[in-house]
């Protein structure tokens, strides 16, 4: 079994030609914007040397403009980074073209991070002030459908999961999440020179695929919450707690 096989869950809310499709559907509304649909498509075909190269000389003529923003969100290799440009865009510039999909894309992070409640939240965000976003019916069906079969899928999960020791454990902490696979090597690497037990993960979320962090194991939810705060200061992460189920 590979360290890679831990927890993977592939949340198929929505792929980038879905995403340009909804972009340039809307394009139309929102011309005052920059136009970045060629290099969303250029994304789209997997040439993303294209996009970051233009993006260096959009960020230096505008840098504000939250259609710019959108595309270096897009373009991180940090979740985390790409989360508080998107945040920036719904609060800053909520009538851009691209806060809905913003927006969509942070309640997807955090489902990825199985930070279910804040997930929730901002879909009910989403909804509240994008009510004819196309984004609502893509978030409420697929979560229907993961709904129907989380149980099956967690049972997986586990099976999956439980690594090759002699003790159980029923807790980790899930540590980060990194679109760009060295950065999450990079996390790991400082975990195991501190002794930390750790392993790799991964979860696709609207067509992009996140590395995933695990660090520890725990018997005790109380042991999993005081190392969590350690790792979170330690480590400058957002970490959360993971449940992992018996056989």
């Amino acid at each position: 079994m590979t360290v890679k096989k831990m927890l993977k869950l592939k949340l198929n809310f929505h792929s980038f030609p879905i995403l340009i499709c909804l972009i340039i559907f809307t394009s139309k509304l929102y011309s005052q914007e920059v136009d970045i649909v060629p290099y969303l498509k250029a994304i789209e075909n997997g040439n993303i040397g294209q996009a970051k190269e233009a993006l260096v000389d959009l960020k230096e003529k505008n840098a504000k403009d939250p259609s710019v923003m959108f595309l270096d969100a897009v373009l991180k290799e940090n979740g985390q980074e790409a989360v508080v440009i998107y945040q920036d865009i719904v609060d800053n510039h909520p009538k851009s073209k691209y806060a809905d999909a913003s927006l969509y894309r942070i309640f997807s992070y955090y489902y990825a991070l199985g930070l279910y409640e804040t997930a929730q939240e901002k879909l009910k965000q989403l909804k509240s002030l994008y009510p004819t976003s196309p984004y609502i019916q893509v978030a409420d069906q697929n979560l229907s459908a993961l709904e129907k079969s989380e149980v099956k899928e967690q049972k997986t999960v586990i099976d999956e999961v439980k690594p090759k020791v002699d003790e159980d454990y029923k807790f980790t902490i899930q540590a980060g999440a990194f679109t760009n696979l060295d950065n999450a090597n990079k996390l790991i690497g400082e975990f195991e020179a501190a002794g930390i037990f750790s392993q790799l993960g991964e979860k696709i979320v609207g067509g992009t695929t996140f590395h995933v962090v695990y660090a520890g194991k725990f018997e005790k939810y109380e042991d999993a919450e005081s190392f969590l705060q350690v790792v979170n200061s330690r480590y400058k992460v957002n970490g959360s707690i993971v449940s992992i189920l018996p056989k």
